[in-house]
């Protein structure tokens, strides 16, 4: 399993490749939920062990949010698995061309972000953990697309 980290210093130095510009936070903290719902959805299993909380904005990882910076992620990082930067490169041609904004919109659609937000008034920022098992049930409800071969992962042979 990865550490949150050297996922997001692969997605930091991967959208700068393929945009010529840096990820604001906002935009790195969606981008990460949706690849961890994305692992998920492909393989079964989490990408990272590191937790969300539901934001006003969308699923945050809190631990993640004092490393980040214009340049990338303070801490030493490590190279992830080339599976999961296969998942995060689909993850990045799907939602990386969109604005921060619309990322948090389509994130407020997840039902874990909803769950997590539960008694809480709109607006308020909240801390409320975002369950794996929410993520999972989310993972579900998607239908995961390979950018490289175009084509949905169940379309492929092997997978009938």
């Amino acid at each position: 399993m990865e550490k949150i980290k050297n996922v997001a210093q692969y997605i930091f130095s991967t959208y700068k490749k393929v945009t010529k510009e840096n990820i604001d936070e906002m935009k790195l903290q969606k981008l990460l939920y949706f690849a961890q719902r994305e692992c998920i959805a492909v393989t079964g299993q989490p990408m990272f062990e590191e937790t969300f909380e539901g934001w006003k904005y969308g699923p945050v990882c809190r631990e993640l949010r004092n490393s980040i910076t214009p340049d990338g992620i303070l801490d030493v990082t490590e190279d992830i698995s080339e599976q999961n930067k296969y998942i995060i490169n689909n993850v990045i041609q799907e939602y990386g061309s969109l604005a921060s904004w619309k990322l948090s919109e389509i994130s407020h659609k997840e039902s874990s972000w909803r769950k997590s937000r539960q008694g809480l008034q709109e607006g308020e920022n909240g801390c409320r953990k975002i369950q794996i098992s929410d993520i999972i049930e989310d993972a579900k409800k998607i239908r995961p697309y390979d950018h490289v071969w175009d084509m949905y992962y169940d379309e492929f042979e092997d997978a009938k």
